[in-house]
């Protein structure tokens, strides 16, 4: 059974307002009928141009944006249906990492503070118990645990992503959207925190729905790679499949676009 199971998904919001102040005249369609599954221990890449719906996607599937039409199975249970207690409860179970270390993270609570916010609000834990469970996560991102008493201003682009991702692992979640998580940074920067996610996959069997523009970064991390085009999937294959053999005249200018990805 596959983690997630996804069904005719759309999402539609309005495009503004007749001069009367009457319904919207019109509207515009961010995902479009999108069937897709999500098996457990996977890094399913979501990878199109800016606009064509892949974060939305990433919103439907955590239910951060709730979608006009269509169904969502997570573990078998109907996502869509779950009431406040158990949306509450599965939420443990998923997080995201957001494209911008910056504004991510409020600037005003310390790291400490940043990552025991999710453990007070799903846990009944001590503070004893969250202090070391906040060292623990710093530590699996490769930053020392004297950054706790620390402001996120006070760190580098790189490092508040490492915070971030941190956040996302402090529940122990089985799936992880990481939408865009590199853009903001430096080459060399979004290497470091692409190495960190394939390791944190293993360490933690995680499941990744890895989102990026990048061709090139889906191809590196992504187990199988899906192609999204104005709101639709126009094609889904493993990473070998759609690097070498590209079926969707999208999925090959994508390739065309960035030298060297086609083997």
């Amino acid at each position: 059974m596959a983690l997630f199971e996804i069904r005719r998904l759309s999402k539609t919001f309005p495009l503004g307002e007749s001069m009367f102040g009457g319904a919207a005249r019109s509207e515009i369609r961010a995902v479009d009928d999108v069937s897709i599954d999500i098996e457990s221990g996977e890094t399913l890449g979501l990878v199109g141009e800016s606009g064509s719906g892949k974060s939305t996607l990433g919103r439907l599937i955590l239910r951060l944006v709730e979608p006009s039409s269509g169904s969502i199975l997570f573990e078998g249970r109907d996502w869509l249906a779950a009431g406040q207690a158990e949306m509450r409860r599965l939420r443990r179970d998923m997080q995201i990492i957001f494209q911008d270390p910056f504004g991510s993270l409020d600037p005003r609570m310390r790291v400490e503070d940043v990552l025991s916010e999710p453990l007070l609000i799903h846990e009944q834990s001590t503070p004893a118990e969250r202090r070391a469970r906040t060292a623990e996560l710093l530590h699996s991102v490769g930053l020392d645990p004297s950054a706790l008493q620390r402001f996120p201003h006070e760190f580098s682009g790189g490092q508040r992503q490492r915070i971030g991702i941190a956040r996302a692992l402090a529940l122990q979640p089985k799936f992880v959207v990481a939408d865009e998580p590199v853009s903001a940074l430096d080459v060399s920067v979004a290497a470091q925190i692409v190495n960190l996610l394939a390791q944190l996959q293993r360490q933690f069997g995680l499941t990744y729905l890895f989102i990026s523009h990048s061709m090139p970064l889906v191809r590196y991390l992504a187990t199988r790679i899906a192609v999204m085009y104005r709101g639709r999937i126009v094609e889904i294959g493993s990473t070998r499949q759609i690097t070498e053999n590209p079926r969707h005249p999208y999925t090959r200018s994508l390739l065309e676009a960035t030298p060297g990805v086609v083997a």
